[in-house]
């Protein structure tokens, strides 16, 4: 398991355009079912991923020969007042979660809903007080040896 720096990237998201940036982030991040929570008491949701560095793999300095990277994260949302699944097994531990996206749909302001969508049709729908979000790396890179692929990619050259 190749290592790489501890530098990684802390994010704070407050409005919809901030969250865009988080979602980017957070493209193909692998979340399994036991590393996330929705806190209740503490009005907070909390997931541990581990993202593909889509910034490291789409970067210049990337050689040909340089394998791909992946960090663990850790994503929270606070003033959350509900959560709802979709497609989801809490009990299934094993249960991997690839995430596609995560949007914000506003109600009346400042309250909304974040939707944190998943491959399979797997969703978390979080009711929102407001937008205020923290993705941050928690530790080193590590490599993989693939990139994640989607319908309109072009093969890596």
């Amino acid at each position: 398991m190749t290592a790489k720096d501890n530098s990684g990237l802390k994010l704070i998201a407050l409005d919809s355009e901030d969250l865009a940036v988080v979602s980017a982030h957070l493209q193909d991040a692998v979340i399994n079912v036991s590393e996330m929570a929705y806190l209740k008491a503490e009005r907070r949701f909390a997931a541990i991923a581990n993202r593909f560095d889509w910034s490291e793999a789409l970067g210049g300095t990337r050689s040909r020969r340089k394998p791909f990277m992946r960090r663990r994260s850790g994503l929270r949302f606070e003033r959350v007042l509900g959560a709802q699944l979709a497609n989801i097994d809490l009990t299934d531990k094993k249960q991997m979660l690839n995430v596609l996206a995560i949007h914000f749909e506003p109600t009346v302001a400042p309250e909304g809903f974040v939707l944190i969508s998943c491959a399979g049709g797997a969703a978390i729908r979080l009711h929102v007080e407001y937008l205020e979000a923290e993705l941050k790396d928690l530790g080193a890179a590590w490599a993989t040896k693939s990139k994640p692929e989607h319908p309109n990619d072009e093969p890596d050259a």
